[in-house]
């Protein structure tokens, strides 16, 4: 009995010491949990090489109906390009402030962007609807190129564009397509969104033709504003590009 007690007596340091141990090895095992968990607010969208990546609301060329509402990156610069027509127009008649361009100065408004708008360096345009219609058609049967005042802004300050035309016989207008492909490099790269004025005609597929035309471009999701309701409901209109912005990021 006397030499179990000793035993006993001897192992006690050997206890004490094992317990400190164990206690100091679960204090080191949370100080390394904790210290490798990022924080949700610093998930940013650095994919690691110095490039940043893709939002999932835009596509590359592509249509850009993504949903997702991932912020846009802070630090980028922001421009509105427009065509726009005054005079008679379909179901509003005859307006001094176009369509597009009322859409324009919201989207401006909101963003914070500059605001460029796209200008007949000829401008012949009729502005009774039917004989505009007539033009805009014969126009697009040339597959014409119709000259804009220029220059352009300097399209390399800015990392995302919103370019916004009426639509005409389902197509963008052909000015339209000067500018593109008068500026595709310098477009090559950035963001474009699209947006149009109709009378249901919808965005009629500005997305999927804005990236045919420009095919270095990631095209984001477009939104499509009816006239009447530019020029009548504009507390609407607002609403509505209020959320389309907060869908893509802004």
């Amino acid at each position: 009995m006397k030499h179990l007690k000793r035993l006993e007596r001897l192992n006690r340091p050997w206890r004490a010491a094992a317990a400190l141990l164990a206690l100091a090895m679960i204090f080191v095992l949370a100080a390394c949990g904790n210290g490798s968990r990022t924080p949700a607010t610093d998930r940013g969208t650095d994919s690691g090489n110095g490039s940043t990546t893709a939002r999932p609301d835009v596509n590359p060329s592509g249509t850009g109906d993504g949903t997702d509402a991932t912020a846009m990156p802070s630090g980028t610069k922001t421009l509105v390009v427009y065509f726009s027509r005054t005079g008679e127009q379909y179901t509003v008649g005859v307006i001094d402030h176009g369509n597009t361009a009322i859409v324009a100065e919201i989207i401006a408004e909101r963003t914070g962007a500059d605001l460029w708008e796209v200008l007949p360096a000829d401008d012949r345009y009729p502005l009774t609807y039917s004989e505009l219609t007539d033009v805009a058609k014969k126009e697009q049967n040339e597959n014409a190129r119709p000259a804009y005042k220029g220059p352009a802004p300097e399209l390399s300050e800015y990392d995302t564009v919103f370019i916004g035309a009426p639509v005409w016989w389902g197509d963008w207008p052909m000015i339209m397509y000067t500018f593109f492909e008068q500026n595709r490099d310098a477009l090559a790269g950035k963001t474009l969104i699209p947006f149009s004025t109709h009378e249901g005609s919808g965005l009629s597929g500005f997305d999927r033709k804005l990236g045919s035309a420009v095919p270095g471009a990631t095209i984001g999701k477009g939104l499509a504003v009816r006239g009447n309701d530019a020029q009548n409901r504009r507390d609407s209109v607002r609403s509505s590009v209020d959320g389309w912005l907060k869908d893509l990021g802004f």
